[in-house]
């Protein structure tokens, strides 16, 4: 198994704590909308190949909030800045739902900072047909049991978050679910404009998605397709929201692929 450890970067004053692991080029992971879940199949496989740095978002965990941010726009702006200092660009980067939506901002903001980009069930745009899950509206249990088609047949989903929940792990789940909604409360989760300012960018772009998602609908998908000309798309059958988890095999033999292009 890769090793993993934690580091953290100041970038414009601000000390963002991060995970970091493998070897190999970097590769930028955003966490989603409930936070960075732990070392994972998913990470040991693609850290065999790449060096993964996991920042955790302000607001979540060792990261402190930042009041000025207003939107996820402002959030990918500070992401933007810490690749910069970072000296990454352009960097591969993946985003899982609402950090699939970070990344796309940064995308449609400054597209010569990312190599490629992949998008994995993310948030961002309103779905032509259907609609994203008002999982904000749900209790914290339901919310994560909504993110995997089979809670039973998923071993990882219990190990991120299986047994008795804690009062610690339950504050921090309800702070994150609370700076999110802070962030894409209105309009709920997409920018309205997100899909005309992505348009014209050049950028090879996967998204991910399994066809049992009950947060994200295929109408969000397709309309990042839209947006993003080039764009291609895994479907994973008969999974959810995390398809990461839920079949990881075939989730990183698609991300591997696309990376490798």
């Amino acid at each position: 198994m890769p090793e993993w450890y934690e580091d953290s970067f100041r970038t414009d004053g601000v000390e963002v704590a991060m995970v970091k692991g493998g070897g190999g080029k970097p590769l930028l992971i955003f966490h989603d909308e409930l936070g960075y879940t732990g070392w994972m199949t998913w990470n040991e496989r693609l850290a065999e190949e790449r060096t993964l740095v996991i920042p955790l978002q302000p607001g979540f965990g060792r990261t402190p909030r930042l009041d000025w941010m207003r939107d996820f726009r402002d959030l990918a702006s500070f992401y933007a800045r810490m690749i910069r200092d970072l000296r990454l660009d352009p960097v591969d980067v993946m985003g899982f739902s609402a950090g699939g939506w970070i990344a796309a901002e940064i995308a449609a903001a400054d597209p010569h900072l990312i190599r490629r980009m992949v998008l994995v069930a993310p948030l961002g745009i309103r779905p032509r047909e259907g609609e994203i899950a008002n999982f904000i509206g749900m209790t914290i249990r339901s919310h994560l049991r909504a993110t995997v088609a089979d809670t039973v047949n998923t071993p990882e989903f219990g190990k991120i978050y299986g047994g008795e929940m804690t009062p610690e792990v339950f504050e921090a789940f309800e702070d994150a679910r609370a700076e999110t909604t802070r962030l894409g409360w209105e309009p709920f989760m997409h920018s309205p404009s997100l899909p005309y300012r992505l348009r014209g960018i050049r950028l090879p772009v996967l998204l991910v998605w399994g066809n049992r998602d009950a947060v994200v609908p295929r109408g969000a998908i397709d309309g990042y397709r839209e947006a993003l000309e080039g764009a291609t798309v895994a479907q994973i059958d008969g999974v959810g929201h995390r398809p990461e988890i839920e079949n990881s095999a075939e989730f990183v033999r698609a991300v591997k692929q696309f990376l490798a292009a």
